[in-house]
């Protein structure tokens, strides 16, 4: 059995043995739409400024996403998980999305990010700077062929006056693209520059506005992803949602229930925890079609402490847990992040992930798990 020395709360090390989970499989045929929100593998040799500079190994970020494409999974391309406007540029995301859709197989799903990250906010910022933003970053997304995510806007929390400044934005976008996009909305604890979207620091009365744009536009729209972290808040507003927009969960934190549904519906999903357990999501969404409740909570069920654990606040610093396990899975050679994220979390938070992935079954080869996490906690002083 392979065994790992992880350090301790109290300063010391305690062994783990580490267990072979089961191989990924690819899914069947599925009730509900799954998009992983996929990462970015950098360049771990490139002479960039971590702080001013992006460097992206192309080769092996594609060929995560042929992973999780051939497991049946979409790909939500160039999102926050890649690091978006926390290292992956506007330029490099736009190269990201068309290097996607052109290594992306026949019938692959795939929908991209398109925002105004591109366009620094400030008090000199107006609406219409950032409807013009949007339409630019829209307009780029679409010629790939790609599905348009349109995603929050920090440009428009500083530069809307009300509500009424996000539903003039909103239609006004909405109505230029060529297929229905996929909103979202993204909460503050991902993002703090995001707090009091839609015109309203109150999440509910934010959704108020937001479910107005919705109804307004909903010839133009494919569903919501919203990340609040609140499964209450994300049934509430399903249950609000017009006929036909479908509502993704972006909960990391209740993906199972929310997936699972209730007698009034239920949430399809694009989550960045799909990236590091796309096998056991697989595994779950074949027995919810097959209406195996056992199997399904025996799939998801193990890996929700793991996802608690590596979006816990502060949330915006997840990305450095789900690289972390790419590289213990074998999907990269090195755990480098753009803009130096790697060092995001404590040698601590790196331990706990492990653990919780062993105790998730989510290792296929303990022995390479050993191999590659052992340098890292050497590098970081631990010693067995």
């Amino acid at each position: 059995m392979a065994q790992l020395i992880l350090p301790t709360a109290d300063g010391g090390t305690a062994p783990l043995d580490l267990t072979a989970g089961p191989v990924p499989a690819p899914g069947g045929t599925w009730t509900r739409t799954a998009y992983a929100a996929a990462h970015v593998v950098a360049d771990p040799l490139a002479e960039v400024d971590p702080g001013d500079g992006v460097a992206v190994d192309w080769d092996r970020t594609l060929a995560f996403r042929q992973h999780l494409w051939s497991l049946g999974l979409g790909v939500a391309e160039a999102m926050d998980t890649a690091q978006r406007g926390m290292g992956l540029d506007w330029a490099t995301s736009l190269e990201l999305i068309r290097r996607s859709m052109d290594a992306a197989p026949e019938g692959a799903l795939i929908a991209s990010g398109a925002g105004t990250d591109h366009l620094a906010p400030g008090p000199e910022v107006t609406v219409d700077d950032v409807i013009a933003a949007y339409e630019m970053q829209c307009e780029a997304v679409e010629a790939t062929g790609s599905r348009v995510i349109l995603m929050a806007s920090r440009a428009l929390v500083r530069a809307a006056k009300g509500p009424e400044d996000y539903a003039r934005v909103y239609g006004r976008v909405l109505s230029g693209l060529r297929q229905p996009a996929i909103l979202h909305w993204l909460g503050e604890m991902f993002d703090p520059a995001l707090a009091g979207y839609w015109g309203n620091a109150d999440h509910m009365a934010a959704m108020d506005t937001c479910l107005s744009v919705i109804a307004d536009n909903a010839d133009k729209i494919d569903g919501i992803k919203i990340s609040l972290l609140s499964a209450e808040k994300e049934i509430a507003m399903r249950r609000r949602l017009p006929e036909g927009v479908l509502m993704y969960t972006g909960d990391d934190f209740n993906y199972p229930e929310l997936i699972k549904g209730d007698d009034q519906g239920y949430s399809h999903a694009l989550l960045g925890i799909f990236d590091p357990i796309a096998g056991a999501a697989c595994r779950a969404l074949n027995a919810l079609a097959e209406e195996d409740a056992a199997a399904y909570h025996a799939a998801f069920d193990p890996t929700v402490p793991l996802s608690r654990h590596i979006f816990k606040a502060p949330t915006r610093f997840y990305k450095t847990g789900v690289v972390f396990m790419a590289y213990l899975m074998g999907h990269q050679d090195h755990f480098t992040m753009v803009g130096g994220q790697e060092s995001a979390r404590s040698t601590l938070h790196l331990a706990e992930a492990i653990r919780l992935a062993n105790a998730a079954q989510l290792f296929t080869d303990p022995d390479e798990v050993v191999r590659r996490a052992t340098p890292v906690f050497q590098a970081r002083g631990v010693w067995a």
